[in-house]
C-alpha cells in the first residue's frame, strides 16, 4: 500500500440527514451496487491496482473533459472482482506535496454519501501519486448535453430537475459541515446510469494550489450554473452579472427551448440567479433558500431522467460492435459458449508463454502436484467435465507458485457453462491482471458481464478487446 496508509480512515457514514424518499432511493441504489459486488465504503487502494483497473493509465481510458482553471485528468477504470465501473482521478504531487493532508482531505470528503453525489470511495497516495477513486458516472457532463449536443438539446424540465438536484447537493454537503466546492460549473455537474444529474465529489477536495473559496462564492458559482441552464451557453463568470442586470429575462432563454418552457417558472429561475449573483456575498441566498425556491418547479417527478435526456438506459447495448471482430470475438458478442470452448482447446497455453519463470529449486513436490492438478483440469475441460475443471483448475490456483491467465479463462467460462457469471467475471479479471494487454481476458470479460444483463458494459468491453486483437495484430505485422 502507499506511504499514507491512515488509522483514522473510516468506514461509510450512518448519520443522514436527507428526507425520507431520498433515504429511500440512497438506500436502494447502494443495496443494487452491493448486489454487484460493489463496495461504497471508503479505503486506501494501492498504485498497483489502480494501474491494474486503467489499463496503466491508458490514454484510451481518459475519460473527463478540461475544466476552466485546469485539466481534468479523470480515467475510467474497473477495479479487480468489480464489475462496476470507477473514475480515478490523478493531481500532481505539487498539488498536494503534504501527504497527509491529502489523506486527511479525501478522507472527510469520503463521508459524503447522497444520491445526488457521486460518491468518493478511496486514494491511494504512494510515493509522489496522489490520485482519488470514485464512482464512474457513464453519461457524461452537464457540459456535453448543454452545450455539444448532437441529436436534441436538454428539455426545461431536466434543467430544472439539475438545478434541484445539485441544489440538494450543496445543501446536504453545507449540512454535513463541507459547505466549500472549488470551481462549480457545467463540466462538474455528472450524468450518472440512470441519467440522473449528480454532482462531482472532486470539487469538494481543496489543494495548495486553489484560491479563496467561501460559501458564499460558491453560491455565485450555482447562479452561473443556473445562467447556463437558462441560455444553453456557457456564461464566463466574470460576465454572468453583466448578463442578468437590466435585460428582459426572455432574452436570456435558449433559442431551442422556444415556446417548450413556462414563463413563470424561467422568471423564479431568473430570479434566483440574480440573488446567487448579488455583489455583496451577504445578499445571497444560502444552499436551503436554493433548495426551497426549486424544490416547487420539480413538476416531472414520475418521469425518468434517461427519457428527458433522450439517452438509452446505460445497461442497454449498442447494435453494432466498433470493430470487426475475430473468431473469438464473434463467439463472445453471440455468447456462443461451445465455439469459445473450441476456440481455448485449440489455443492451449500459448498466451502463457514468459508469465512464469521457475528456478531449479522450485521444482517441489508440491510443484509437481500442481502442474499434475492443471494438467486433470485440461483433460476435464478438453471433455466437457466442467465442475471437474473447475475443482482441479482451483487446486492448481491456490497453491500461488505459478499465475497462468489461460487457467483463469478456462475457469471462467467453466462457470459460464455453469451458470455461475460472478465467479466467471472474477476469474476472467483475474485473467487481465495477470496479463493485462490479453484480450481473451477482455473477451471472457464481456461474456460474463453479458450474462450478468450489464449489456452496454459488455459491448464495452468487446470493443476493448476487438482494440488489443487489432494492435496485437498490427505489432506482429510490423515486426
Amino acid at each position: 500500500m502507499g506511504c499514507c496508509q491512515s488509522s483514522t480512515l473510516l468506514r461509510v457514514g450512518e448519520r443522514e440527514t436527507h428526507p425520507e424518499k431520498e433515504k429511500e432511493k440512497d438506500h436502494q441504489r447502494l443495496s443494487e451496487a452491493e448486489k454487484e459486488g460493489f463496495d461504497f465504503s471508503f479505503s486506501e487502494f494501492s498504485l498497483a491496482e489502480l494501474k491494474a483497473a486503467t489499463n496503466n493509465f491508458s490514454s484510451d481510458y481518459i475519460v473527463s473533459e478540461s475544466g476552466e482553471k485546469a485539466p481534468n485528468l479523470v480515467y475510467k477504470g474497473r477495479l479487480q472482482n468489480h464489475s462496476r465501473w470507477i473514475a480515478v482521478k490523478k493531481f500532481s504531487k505539487s498539488a498536494w506535496p503534504d501527504p497527509k493532508q491529502f489523506v486527511e482531505e479525501a478522507s472527510g470528503v469520503g463521508k459524503l454519501r447522497h444520491p445526488r453525489l457521486a460518491i468518493l470511495i478511496g486514494f491511494c497516495c504512494d510515493g509522489d501519486e496522489r490520485l482519488l477513486v470514485a464512482e464512474y458516472m457513464p453519461n457524461d457532463t452537464l457540459a456535453k448535453h448543454l452545450f455539444h449536443w448532437e441529436t436534441q438539446t436538454i428539455e426545461w424540465a431536466m434543467r430544472l430537475r439539475v438545478a434541484l438536484y445539485i441544489a440538494q447537493a450543496l445543501h446536504y454537503c453545507s449540512s454535513e459541515g463541507r459547505p466549500l466546492y472549488h470551481d462549480l460549473n457545467a463540466y462538474r455537474v455528472l450524468f450518472d446510469q440512470e441519467g440522473d444529474p449528480r454532482l462531482s465529489c472532486f470539487g469538494f477536495m481543496k489543494n495548495s494550489r486553489d484560491g479563496r473559496v467561501t460559501p458564499e462564492s460558491v453560491i455565485y458559482s450555482f447562479g452561473t450554473v443556473l445562467l447556463d441552464l437558462l441560455s444553453g451557453k456557457h456564461i464566463p463568470p466574470s460576465q454572468a452579472l453583466d448578463m442578468i442586470q437590466g435585460k428582459n429575462n426572455m432574452l436570456l432563454m435558449d433559442s431551442h427551448l422556444e415556446g417548450k418552457f413556462s414563463t413563470e417558472e424561467a422568471t423564479v429561475v431568473v430570479n434566483l440567479a440574480s440573488k446567487c449573483l448579488q455583489y455583496e456575498p451577504r445578499e445571497r441566498p444560502d444552499t436551503k433558500d436554493l433548495v426551497t425556491t426549486l424544490a416547487p418547479l420539480h413538476t416531472k417527478p414520475d418521469v425518468r431522467s434517461h427519457i428527458m435526456l433522450g439517452i438509452p438506459k446505460h445497461e442497454e447495448a449498442p447494435s453494432t460492435p466498433q470493430r470487426p471482430l475475430s473468431a473469438m470475438g464473434e463467439a463472445c458478442s453471440r455468447m456462443d459458449l461451445t465455439a469459445i470452448h473450441q476456440i481455448l482447446v485449440a489455443t492451449h497455453y500459448r498466451d502463457d508463454e514468459g508469465t512464469n519463470e521457475l528456478s531449479f529449486q522450485e521444482w517441489t513436490q508440491q510443484m509437481r502436484d500442481m502442474l499434475e492438478a492443471r494438467k486433470r483440469g485440461d483433460h476435464a475441460f478438453r471433455d466437457k467435465d466442467f465442475r471437474t475443471a473447475i475443482d482441479n483448475y482451483s487446486q492448481f490456483i491456490d497453491v500461488g507458485t505459478m499465475v497462468s491467465p489461460t487457467v483463469f479463462a478456462r475457469r471462467s467460462l467453466c462457470y459460464l457453462l455453469c451458470d455461475q457469471p460472478d465467479p466467471a467475471l472474477r476469474d476472467a479479471m483475474q485473467a487481465q491482471c495477470v496479463y493485462p494487454d490479453w484480450p481473451t481476458a477482455f473477451y471472457m470479460q464481456s461474456v460474463a458481464l453479458a450474462k450478468l444483463d450489464m449489456h452496454k458494459d459488455a459491448a464495452d468491453m468487446l470493443n476493448e478487446a476487438a482494440a488489443l486483437e487489432e494492435k496485437r495484430q498490427r505489432g506482429a505485422r510490423g515486426s
